[in-house]
């Protein structure tokens, strides 16, 4: 139990990461962690999502594991194993039953990419019951007080074939995320990437321009993730047509056309 204790708190997360709320979303968070709600956030790639769970778990004091799921995550790559140690076989937890046991925040990022047959394991945790079914070891555990789960998804991918069934979804608190209004991002690229003013408003007009071309055929706008990575080059000496380019023309389209119609906007803000 020591040891699990050791274990847990490498998740602890030791410095507030920054963040700028946007529409009240951090007390909605903190209410649903006081009354133990599953929440579910909802938004396009590289908004923020990730970073306002980091922030949330150092508010609420609460250690973090983050799991980024993947088509070929398993029941036991979350729930835990039987491995050899020596000439013993011993159990190991996995994240999912770390989390449950010492009163962590669960995030499961991108939950719509894991297989169906292992997002069905997260079913009792997210209801009034609270309990993570452990068949190898036929136990079931109660999660303690402290335990959140955290699932996110992006809508715009959703597909036939990729989409969470609503027997999933109608379990969670589901909370929008959006690309930051004009003056918030500002903020959040020259917090970030550590520019000028200046530098960040372009950058962020940039965004909004080449957000505007989903409605010509791009499938989805550029991430306030990348104009950080542009400012965060800029601000290494690469000049700001170069830096646009690599962090945000290319990164985002492969359509040469497109990405021609970028780079003018580029020149045309820079």
């Amino acid at each position: 139990m020591k040891g699990q204790e050791v274990g847990i708190e490498q998740y602890r997360i030791r410095e507030e990461p920054f963040y700028e709320e946007v529409n009240g979303e951090i007390e909605l968070f903190t209410v649903a962690a006081r009354c133990r709600m599953p929440v579910m956030l909802k938004g396009p790639t590289g908004c923020g999502k990730t970073r306002f769970v980091q922030h949330m778990a150092y508010r609420l004091g609460r250690p973090l594991i983050t799991i980024a799921c993947h088509e070929d995550l398993t029941a036991s790559d979350l729930v835990g194993r039987y491995l050899l140690k020596g000439e013993e076989t011993v159990w190991v937890d996995g994240p999912l039953t770390l989390g449950v046991k010492h009163g962590a925040i669960v995030y499961l990022d991108e939950i719509v990419e894991a297989r169906k047959d292992t997002t069905v394991i997260i079913h009792p945790l997210s209801d009034d019951r609270r309990l993570l079914p452990v068949e190898k070891k036929a136990q079931v555990i109660e999660a303690v007080d402290d335990f959140m789960l955290v699932i996110s998804f992006n809508p715009g991918y959703q597909s036939v074939l990729k989409d969470l069934k609503q027997s999933t979804k109608q379990r969670f608190m589901a909370v929008e995320f959006s690309y930051p209004p004009p003056e918030i991002e500002t903020r959040i690229v020259q917090h970030e990437a550590g520019v000028e003013r200046d530098i960040a408003q372009r950058l962020v007009r940039l965004g909004e321009k080449v957000r505007n071309l989903r409605s010509h055929g791009l499938e989805e706008g550029v991430s306030t993730r990348l104009l950080i990575y542009a400012g965060t080059l800029i601000r290494q000496g690469v000049p700001p047509h170069r830096a646009c380019e690599v962090s945000v023309a290319r990164p985002i389209t492969d359509d040469p056309d497109m990405q021609r119609s970028i780079q003018e906007l580029i020149k045309a803000i820079f």
